[in-house]
């Protein structure tokens, strides 16, 4: 890209970033803030190691099922509408989580939230290839997920300060969580519905002359192959490729998830107190965030996918072995910077192997797909963790299944992410 089409892609980017790394900020801190409420909810309400990680992890089960159904809407209807009623019911179900009275009720309004997420991170990542080229995505996604590591550095401390709340109106702590937190989610549903464009078409705000010329870059992009060469959404179901992407996003997302909806209680686990907890966990999320918008823009400035992918893998691999025989605090942060880091360094750069492989109707359904199934490790690594915590008294067994979920995405990934992807703007070998 010339020096007019970077602008053009920054200004771009300028509009429309900031509003959709706010609802993913929103929508992330929704998903695991039952992590900050188990500090005290299972307490209050009995529920035991093995049946918070299956309650944590169903969510992804009717996640996984209305997932490409839900992109394929997105593409009929348009982002803005879509987008609007996904952050809407997700909201109002975010606040029933304060009515949950037992292990029973916690599953049922999981699997409603995971149902009514749906759609809402892969119909952004489709929306957000209506808009940019394959060479600048990386930079692009690394900025809009840079909002799952910042909402837990941000959310933590929150979480744990609304937890003191507890007793106020009757209500405890975690209901006051759950309540509190889920209002930005409706409140943002109706921006998204007023100023979100549908496409660049849509878009009053770039004059004619700019709409013209990002036409021109993204078709040029699709002709040189950047832009995809998967096209039907049959297609998507049998290229080899696509599996593999599959595979290597499900050992991120466990590594993800399977952290994510426990680093509280690792921490716990080293004896410190919930307002305690909710600062110290700022560290390895800060380091998130710089691993998701520094790496992602190494990567576009390299032209490189295979190892940017790798590399961070091993270092979360590494974090997690060490965090298993953590026997401090200071060893537990250290450690879990390491996965975090290597965690959310991850996925901007993934996220463009996709995106680079899949076009038209192909990357609505495919990126879907890519997503839940990958996902499906969001139930299987929280469900890991809590179980095997019950049976074996500690989190090292359950940290060693993640290890073995990220060392196989990065084998995965070194065996069929060829070293020219970026320039070629292919997925898979």
């Amino acid at each position: 890209m010339d020096s007019a089409d970077r602008r053009l892609i920054d200004r771009v980017a300028v509009r429309l970033l900031p509003l959709l790394a706010v609802c993913y900020f929103v929508a992330y801190l929704d998903r695991v803030n039952v992590s900050f409420a188990a500090l005290t909810m299972n307490r209050d309400l009995g529920i035991t190691s093995s049946q918070y990680g299956l309650a944590a992890g169903v969510f992804f089960l009717t996640y996984f099922a209305f997932e490409i159904p839900s992109n394929l809407i997105l593409t009929r209807v348009g982002a803005r509408r879509w987008i609007a009623r996904i952050m809407v019911t997700w909201g109002l179900l975010s606040a029933g989580m304060a009515l949950v009275t037992g292990p029973r009720s916690f599953v049922v309004l999981r699997l409603l939230l995971g149902a009514a997420e749906a759609g809402f991170f892969p119909g952004v990542i489709y929306y957000l290839t209506l808009w940019f080229p394959a060479a600048a995505r990386a930079r692009i996604i690394g900025g809009f997920m840079a909002a799952i590591p910042l909402s837990t550095l941000i959310g933590a401390p929150l979480s744990t300060a609304l937890l003191t709340l507890d007793g106020r109106a009757g209500l405890h702590g975690w209901q006051w969580l759950f309540i509190i937190e889920a209002l930005p989610a409706i409140l943002l549903a109706g921006v998204v519905y007023r100023v979100l464009p549908d496409g660049p078409d849509d878009a009053a705000w770039l004059p004619p002359a700019e709409r013209d010329a990002l036409r021109t870059l993204l078709s040029r992009d699709a002709a040189s192959g950047a832009g995809g060469t998967v096209t039907t959404l049959r297609a998507v179901f049998a290229d080899p490729r696509v599996l593999a992407l599959c595979a290597i996003y499900f050992g991120t997302a466990g590594l993800i998830y399977g952290v994510g909806f426990f680093l509280p209680l690792l921490l716990a686990n080293q004896g410190l107190a919930p307002l305690t907890i909710g600062w110290m966990a700022t560290i390895p999320y800060g380091a998130g965030v710089l691993g998701a918008v520094f790496w992602s823009r190494r990567s576009d400035r390299h032209r490189e996918r295979r190892w940017h992918t790798i590399i961070p893998l091993l270092v979360a691999v590494t974090g997690l072995l060490l965090a298993a025989r953590a026997t401090s605090v200071a060893t537990a942060v250290l450690s879990l910077t390491l996965v975090g880091w290597g965690t959310f360094a991850t996925p901007p750069v993934f996220w463009t192997l996709p995106t680079a492989l899949l076009t038209g109707t192909a990357a609505a359904g495919g990126i879907a797909m890519i997503n839940a199934i990958g996902n499906l490790a969001g139930f299987l690594g929280p469900y890991a963790m809590g179980a095997l915590r019950e049976r074996t008294g500690g989190y090292a067994a359950g940290l060693l299944v993640l290890a073995s979920l990220a060392a196989m995405s990065a084998v995965l990934a070194g065996i069929t992410v060829p070293r020219s992807s970026a320039a070629r703007g292919h997925a898979a070998a």
